[in-house]
């Protein structure tokens, strides 16, 4: 007896899934503001700061249900931190704007009416860091004075930068559908990455971790 009751509602379940299952696609973009999580430890004159860059993304999502979908993304977007020191011999004052590639895989819950709906995502993302540019100014070691550096390109070193990322990624967010097969949402979202962009190649542990925070708009057709 309870095995028909299992079986029947697992039919039911995957009946209720076929029904209300669709597909979505669309684009996204928008403006994210980043920082390092870092311990600069001994050297107390240098300091880093948040910095905006920007965001842009195309993505699948599967419906399994009305309040419950799958979620993959790829993205590219910027990882940007200010980098100033305080001494009174360096006028170290720049930006490093770095672009990764990621690709984001999330789970949607939705909750709301017919045309506008509540919902959040959470999941994780992998990614890349693609190129580096620095903007600002740099002391030059020689003479002591101050240079414009203007996008000039970051080069990797292998023994150094860790290009590979991976972390948690989650956001919260409203839809609007005003016609049948579109819509538009405007989301908030953060990415909190485990791995540091610099290897541990020193004894001197100097950890960084990035922690981004969006804001995107983006529309949606549904099949």
């Amino acid at each position: 007896m309870k095995s028909k009751f299992l079986f029947s509602a697992v039919l039911f379940l995957l009946f209720s899934s076929a029904i209300h299952a669709q597909w979505r696609v669309g684009i996204s973009g928008g403006g994210d503001y980043n920082w390092y999580s870092i311990n600069t430890q001994y050297q107390a004159d240098y300091h880093y700061d948040g910095a905006w860059g920007w965001t842009a993304a195309v993505f699948g999502q599967y419906d399994f249900l009305p309040w419950v979908g799958l979620r993959a993304e790829l993205e590219a977007s910027e990882r940007n931190y200010r980098f100033y020191r305080t001494a009174t011999f360096a006028s170290n004052d720049y930006i490093t704007r770095n672009t990764y590639l990621q690709l984001p895989v999330l789970t949607q819950f939705r909750f709301g009416g017919q045309k506008v709906r509540g919902f959040v995502n959470v999941g994780i993302y992998a990614g890349c860091w693609l190129d580096g540019k620095y903007w600002g100014t740099m002391t030059n070691p020689i003479d002591g004075k101050s240079i414009d550096i203007i996008n000039q390109k970051y080069n990797f070193q292998k023994e150094k930068d860790q290009r590979a990322d991976f972390g948690l990624a989650g956001g919260v967010g409203i839809e609007y559908q005003p016609v049948e097969h579109w819509l538009v949402h405007i989301e908030g979202r953060c990415y909190y990455s485990f791995i540091s962009t610099v290897k541990q190649y020193m004894l001197i542990k100097d950890y960084r971790y990035n922690t981004t925070m969006a804001i995107q708009a983006g529309v949606a057709y549904i099949f």
